[in-house]
């Protein structure tokens, strides 16, 4: 039995190499200079193929293990024409591919499957201008079809004269060597489209893809996420109407139709030498642990001290309550679509706003710093898809100090990022970096001694966990200040989220409060203590940055007389829509309904803090609104940087 599968798995494997090295001949002039890796995208290739080999071979085992000896004849002709449709489809997608990237520089993905929803149209293009193509795929198909009829010898005679016992005794073990070659990791999670990207250079990436497993999963996707279904659910309005409500509320005004919140936003601060940007990104750094806006004292001594020195959000809210959706809000300026976040989504894996887009015509160098492992929730994929010149992730850090079930300390993140913006200083290379920490998360592994631990709480708690986040917030700004890059950067220091949201309101948005804190040498110190959400926070950096941006990021910085006292906040399929202290929530397959919020009495209030009250219909609508836009600005692909020919 494991001959006859590995034969198939080898066959399967030859075909993916042949496609992955005709497409490595033909771009090889994009990358050959690049000073990457390129010759290991055959090693990760093959984990892609893996992947998709180990599960096509599922059924076939099945079938082989567990099927009665007196079916064996259905069985070995199933099996002859189940190889012979997947070694065609294989065939296919890999001819396919050519013409697909040509066209679109990336390998079949979404495109590939929602143009089928038009096959008048795309089939008219097809034979239209891929006729030689289409014929030597066809070709191919048909030679492989003749011979595998004619020669291939599928006998499974063998394998049924095998005791039924024995064969379902070696059912488990190869199941197991099938399970972990499909899910290719021996880690917290499988592997993934994101481990496909272990370069800088796109192309590379897209060779070492799979186009097989990346069509896949854009039908999983788009079929988990879709948005028709899933909008039904909510409620009905025309999508100029929501547009128009949604620019209304956010005071974003714009016509442009191919990028819905693009507009052009003068700096208040303007300069010849614009500065650096750093966004360290905490991991569930709720508000309530953070004396500085209101929470409890002694669990973060550095980031109170710190925000007397620069910029002090105090009334800031969460886009969501994973870390997707902060890492969206403070990297692209977005709020939270419906659905799963677009760092998962396949339409915003490239063509994505982030600030990777917008500050590339600048000369910024740009980077994501992660201490543990970049593929997680798809990261380093929409990362480097949407602009990001570099990844440092856990791999990239030699001899850690500490290294968790997460990856490294917090503290050997601080310390990298200070060595990578000395280097770029040096260089007089302008910069900009997310930071995004781990240390601050289950099961709360960090090294211990290097805080004092709070009195009769345990080490691997989360509020311990919350200080050594902090004291490695202390470090970065102490290590940044006794550099010459310090004055010209400007620091941003927020949460993506707060820790388990809990509470009895329907939504408890309490527990999306979050602090952030903006630091620089020429930054005033002040309290904003007005509503705000993460894109605010990262409008109001770029704004302090020093330049004239193009953009849509869908917040305005402080500095900006069309900031709005609002914030959305999504929690699973609802949404809460926060204008001052009214509070409209709506949600998949439930009534709109209206509330008045009244801010906790302190962190440890865990009382109810939403009231119902009379319906505000255009609050509501206006949330729905929201939904809508949001959605559609997905779909539609409406998030866009500048034209660069603009």
């Amino acid at each position: 039995m494991f001959k006859y599968l590995i034969k198939y798995y080898l066959y399967m494997i030859t075909l993916f190499f042949i496609g992955r090295a005709v497409l490595f001949v033909l771009y090889f002039d994009n990358f050959k200079d690049s000073g990457v890796d390129y010759w290991l995208t055959f090693i990760y290739g093959l984990r892609m193929d893996t992947i998709v080999a180990s599960t096509l071979l599922l059924i076939p085992l099945i079938l082989l293990s567990l099927t009665p000896a007196k079916l064996k004849e259905s069985v070995e002709k199933f099996l002859k024409y189940y190889f012979l449709v997947v070694f065609s489809i294989i065939i296919y997608i890999e001819n396919a591919t050519l013409p697909f990237i040509a066209q679109y520089d990336v390998r079949p993905n979404y495109l590939f499957v929602e143009y089928l929803v038009y096959p008048q149209e795309v089939f008219a293009m097809i034979f239209a201008d891929y006729k030689l193509e289409l014929l030597v795929a066809f070709g191919m198909i048909g030679a492989f079809i003749y011979l595998y009829l004619k020669y291939a010898k599928n006998s499974t005679s063998k394998i049924f004269e095998t005791s039924y016992l024995k064969r379902i005794a070696l059912f488990l073990p190869i199941f197991l060597l099938l399970f972990i070659g499909a899910r290719s990791s021996f880690g917290h999670r499988p592997a993934n489209a994101s481990d496909a990207m272990y370069t800088t250079n796109r192309m590379v990436n897209e060779i070492t893809k799979n186009s097989i497993y990346s069509i896949l999963y854009a039908v999983y996707s788009n079929s988990a996420h879709g948005s028709e279904k899933m909008m039904a659910k909510y409620g009905k309005m025309d999508t100029k109407e929501a547009i128009k409500r949604v620019k209304k509320r956010l005071n974003i005004k714009t016509t442009d139709d191919d990028s819905l919140f693009l507009r052009v936003q003068e700096s208040h601060f303007k300069t010849t030498k614009p500065k650096n940007l750093v966004i360290f990104i905490q991991e569930s750094f709720g508000y309530q642990f953070v004396e500085a806006v209101g929470g409890e004292k002694g669990i973060t001594p550095n980031f109170n001290n710190l925000s007397k020195e620069g910029i002090l959000f105090t009334d800031l809210y969460s886009n969501g309550t994973r870390s997707i959706r902060g890492l969206a809000g403070m990297s692209a300026g977005n709020l939270a679509i419906p659905g799963d976040g677009v760092l998962k989504r396949s339409k915003s894996q490239s063509g994505f706003f982030t600030i990777a887009s917008l500050l590339k015509p600048f000369d910024y160098h740009t980077t994501f710093m992660y201490g543990g492992e970049s593929r997680f929730d798809n990261m380093r994929s929409w990362y480097l898809g949407n602009g990001f010149d570099e990844i440092i992730d856990q791999p990239c850090f030699v001899n850690p100090t500490f290294t968790a079930p997460w990856g490294v300390c917090d503290e050997d993140l601080a310390v990298r990022a200070n060595e990578e913006f000395k280097k770029m200083h040096e260089k007089n290379q302008k910069f900009a970096t997310v930071m995004f920490s781990q240390s601050n998360h289950s099961p709360f592994e960090y090294p211990y001694e290097k805080i004092e631990l709070l009195d009769g709480v345990a080490p691997n708690s989360v509020k311990n966990a919350i200080k050594y986040a902090d004291f490695a917030i202390g470090r970065l700004i102490e290590m940044a200040k006794k550099e010459p890059y310090y004055k010209d950067t400007i620091f941003v220091i927020v949460a993506d989220h707060n820790v388990r949201v809990y509470g009895n309101d329907l939504i408890p948005v309490d527990m999306f409060h979050i602090p952030a804190l903006i630091l620089g040498a020429d930054v005033k110190p002040q309290i904003y203590d007005k509503i705000s959400t993460q894109p605010d926070v990262l409008a109001t950096a770029l704004d302090l940055i020093g330049l004239d941006f193009t953009y849509p990021i869908m917040g305005h910085s402080i500095f900006s007389d069309e900031k709005q006292n609002i914030s959305l906040m999504q929690f699973h399929t609802s949404y809460a829509l926060r204008v001052d202290d009214k509070v409209a929530i709506i949600g998949t397959d439930q009534k709109a309904s209206t509330f008045i919020y009244e801010d906790p009495a302190n962190y440890m209030d865990t009382n109810n803090h939403l009231t119902p009250t009379q319906s505000d219909e255009e609050l509501e609508k206006d949330a729905l609104a929201f939904v809508v836009a949001l959605s559609y600005m997905y779909e539609k692909k409406l998030y866009k940087p500048k034209d660069k020919n603009n």
